[in-house]
């Protein structure tokens, strides 16, 4: 079949067997051997945990408690697959175990990278026997997708509220059976912010019912309020809401017998004398022993918005999430802490970062930027490795704009990435590339390149890619040997520096120390690429061995 002559209903079905190597046999992730980090754990082995419990990029954090087991999920934006799904027993090990999203509607929007647009903050909940996460998208509503086994599949996305600049949804099912939905707006497509509105849903809470009333307004005290998420609790009604904007923000608690207000106010968070800036924005779990917990994200800039997890306690009706040193009823976010009573102890487990490849599927820990392409890739499991077949991105400046980039989140303050790759050039073609790339608005990347007389070693530097600026490319050395071992070590303060060796041993530096910077709403990436310049009926191709993560 022609790629032209694809029909939207076929590309989806194409995109999700595309997507089937990274997410839908996600289930087989509860059986398999605990991951152990080498760069960072949280779980301290004594009884104790450390913040962050989670390291790494897991934005806008929502989390439940079903069972014995917990549930969180966090905003994907273009990345694919997206709206990722971990699991865990104590609320500090966690394990990624799939993705809700395997591809993003609309799809032909989202096939070319949109940075910053697509999955904002959601929120997952158990209901009637089945997981729902409403999602919004700022440019064309809020959407559900459900599922049976967290793991997957996922049912198709469904418009739930169409309208820009919607945001940060958040449902609830009260007493009498009625469902609702609080959310806020993005300023930057509804023209306003710092308002958060309930809307009434349909009973099986897949259709908002009215145009929904505004229950609170942030403007005079609260600048920026937004991802709220809506509990019950002894008759009230609870709208717990980040406010004063991501780095530096606080906690906002709202309380009400009426669930239309008029609401009460409380900050019940903030960095108080801790070096955890704008604590805020997460979810409120309770753990079998009746304990509360609230997980949250504080950003941490290059590094991206990382999960604390901080006791939460109520008192005269008011939730005090973190440590009251003060007495004052405001928490304050606590560095090491007791571990959450669940009634047993679990071994310590981390979220996946190194990647051996020698399976059918690529780790859960992997996206694109954009909705992924079939012929992009193949596991090769009779070499025990990712092939990555060079495409051309269509209309690309730079690595930015190119959807073939498949990176993962930065895993800890301080890290190496080494891979090994063997690259076979299409012998028509030139200017084939495959190397391992730091992606932010500026990027770097150490890379394999095909010339008239060779192959060659690389090492390019974008700044400013976000703006469409060159690559600055510097050739370092030809190759004898497809075969190149290839490292970027990450220092304190995101700073880079990539290395190769001919041999794997012996490691050379590769460019100058490049300073990482944030992408759009996420923190910087890291990963793989294999791109050509020129549109054939035929790809070179990389053979990565293995991509590990070490100190």
């Amino acid at each position: 079949m022609k790629r032209n002559n694809i029909t939207n209903s076929n590309k989806y079905i194409k995109g999700l067997i595309c997507a089937f190597g990274l997410a839908a046999c996600s289930t087989l992730a509860f059986a398999q051997s605990n991951y152990v980090s080498k760069v960072w754990v949280a779980d301290q082995g004594n009884g104790t945990y450390k913040n962050p419990v989670l390291n790494a990029d897991y934005s806008d954090p929502d989390a439940i408690r079903v069972g014995d087991d917990f549930y969180l999920v966090s905003s994907s934006f273009e990345d694919i697959p997206g709206l990722p799904i971990l699991h865990s027993k104590d609320l500090v090990n966690w394990e990624i175990i799939g993705h809700a999203l395997l591809r993003q509607p609309p799809f032909d929007h989202f096939n070319v990278p949109r940075h910053g647009d697509g999955v904002w903050a959601p929120a997952i909940r158990f209901y009637r026997g089945e997981f729902y996460i409403y999602y919004p998208d700022p440019d064309y509503g809020i959407y559900l997708v459900k599922a049976k086994n967290p793991a997957g599949p996922w049912s198709k996305p469904e418009m739930v509220m169409p309208g820009k600049g919607i945001i940060d949804p958040c449902p609830l099912i009260d007493d009498d059976g009625q469902m609702y939905l609080v959310h806020g707006f993005a300023g930057s497509r509804a023209g306003i912010k710092s308002v958060i509105a309930i809307n009434k849903l349909n009973k099986e809470g897949t259709k908002v019912t009215d145009e929904g009333v505004m229950v609170y307004d942030g403007h005079e005290l609260d600048p920026t309020v937004e991802g709220p998420k809506l509990y019950k609790r002894n008759g009230y009604y609870y709208i717990l809401a980040p406010a004063g904007g991501v780095p530096t923000g606080w906690q906002l608690a709202l309380r009400s017998k009426n669930i239309y207000g008029p609401y009460e106010r409380k900050v019940v968070m903030d960095q108080g004398k801790s070096s955890v800036n704008g604590p805020h924005q997460g979810a409120w779990v309770t753990t079998q022993t009746g304990e509360d917990w609230f997980l949250h994200f504080q950003d941490k800039e290059q590094y991206g918005r990382v999960v604390h997890l901080n006791p939460m306690k109520w008192v005269n009706g008011w939730p005090v999430i973190g440590v009251d040193k003060d007495g004052d009823g405001k928490g304050e976010p606590v560095l090491t802490y007791k571990k959450p009573n669940v009634g047993k102890v679990y071994p310590i487990q981390t979220p996946v970062e190194s990647d051996e490849f020698n399976g059918n599927t690529l780790g859960l820990q992997w996206q694109w930027m954009a909705n992924a392409e079939p012929a992009w890739y193949f596991m090769n499991p009779g070499k025990g490795s990712l092939r990555l077949y060079s495409a051309k991105p269509e209309n690309a400046k730079n690595l930015w704009f190119a959807s073939n980039v498949l990176l993962q989140k930065f895993p800890a303050d301080e890290f190496t990435v080494t891979i090994k790759l063997t690259f076979t050039p299409n012998p028509k073609l030139e200017n084939e590339k495959a190397g391992l790339t730091i992606m932010g608005f500026s990027y770097a990347s150490v890379a394999v390149k095909n010339k008239k007389d060779g192959i060659y070693l690389v090492y390019d530097l974008c700044k400013e890619a976000d703006k469409g600026k060159d690559e600055n490319e510097q050739t370092i050395t030809k190759l004898s040997s497809p075969t190149v071992w290839l490292r970027v070590k990450v220092s304190k303060g995101a700073k880079c520096q990539f290395s190769y060796s001919l041999d794997g041993k012996d490691f050379k530096t590769a460019g100058d120390e490049f300073q990482s910077e944030v992408g759009r709403w996420i923190g910087a990436k890291v990963g793989l690429f294999c791109t050509r310049d020129t549109q054939s009926n035929d790809s070179g191709y990389a053979d990565v061995d293995w991509f590990r993560v070490t100190q």
